[in-house]
């Protein structure tokens, strides 16, 4: 059953015939005022379609409107073939490929971890505390110096503490 918009518009449009039209036409309250409206509509229609008929349009935009023509039609024609696939769509990541992804990874940060990060042996003492240990200190310049040299192998720090110096002399300087 048609709504009364419906069957209002179909009216408008002279498309409603025989019972419908009767039963229509005795359905409305002022079928007078309604014939001036349907009057008005058709006149409405008639300046409409002079004032805003189609542009001739150029021949780029005729190409492109029978491009269009075709790719619908051909869209309309693979529809119903890809409506019977029902597998779902593949993504980019498909199990393999996190797989390969993973396991490329790991190797990377193996390959990180055992060789670029792989510490440095330590090249043992530097020549600066060798000549300072092996260096005596002038009783005539500081009667009062000792060294004392303090060392732990754990965390590779090697501490020499001198109290009483007053000056080590230039040929001990740092190099």
């Amino acid at each position: 059953m048609k709504t009364f918009e419906e069957n209002w518009t179909a009216w408008l449009d002279g498309k409603l015939t025989g019972k419908e039209l009767v039963e229509f036409e005795a359905s409305l309250p002022d079928k007078g005022a309604a014939e001036l409206e349907k009057g008005d509509a058709q006149k409405l229609r008639v300046f409409l379609k002079e004032q805003l008929g189609e542009h001739a349009m150029a021949n780029q935009e005729f190409f492109h409107h029978q491009l269009r023509q075709q790719i619908e039609s051909d869209s309309v024609q693979t529809a119903p073939v890809e409506s019977v696939k029902t597998s779902a769509p593949e993504s980019w990541w498909t199990i393999r490929r996190l797989l390969w992804t993973g396991a490329t990874s790991l190797a990377v940060f193996a390959v990180c971890t055992f060789f670029i990060m792989r510490p440095t042996p330590n090249g043992g003492q530097s020549t600066y505390l060798t000549q300072i240990i092996n260096a005596r200190v002038d009783p005539a310049v500081s009667p009062n110096a000792t060294i004392s040299m303090f060392e732990t192998k754990e965390d590779k720090v090697t501490v020499l503490w001198v109290e009483g110096l007053q000056t080590l002399p230039s040929e001990y300087a740092a190099k």
